[in-house]
């Protein structure tokens, strides 16, 4: 298959995501971080759904969902940052949602003018 930067960075991301999340279950926060898990891990799966996609438009819907996934990801991890948790570091995830986001839109864009 051929590869694909965005797979690729969206599943480096997620690992991120679940190290963040171990950290806040240590500090006993359970609803953020599962609100968080959820919706970072979602990225990629949604990406791998789209470059498997049956048709374009599958395609573009998937990367669409993808691309909602990431601000909906950006949006905890702005939160989570601040909030009370200052002892753990966001700011990488933050930006790399925003790279994330920023990619997928592009994608989403292209695809609609094709």
């Amino acid at each position: 298959m051929k590869e694909s930067i965005v797979k690729d960075r969206s599943f480096k991301f997620a690992l991120g995501i679940i190290e963040i999340y171990k950290r806040l279950q240590e500090q006993n926060e359970y609803v953020l971080s599962k609100q968080l898990l959820r919706s970072g891990t979602s990225i990629g799966a949604n990406i791998n759904e789209a470059l498997a996609g049956e048709s374009r438009a599958d395609f573009k819907h998937k990367m669409s969902i993808a691309s909602k996934e990431a601000l909906e990801t950006k949006y905890w991890l702005e939160l989570l940052e601040q909030s009370q948790l200052r002892e753990i570091s966001f700011k990488l995830l933050i930006q790399e949602s925003q790279e994330l986001i920023n990619m997928l839109t592009s994608i989403v864009k292209t695809t609609k003018k094709t």
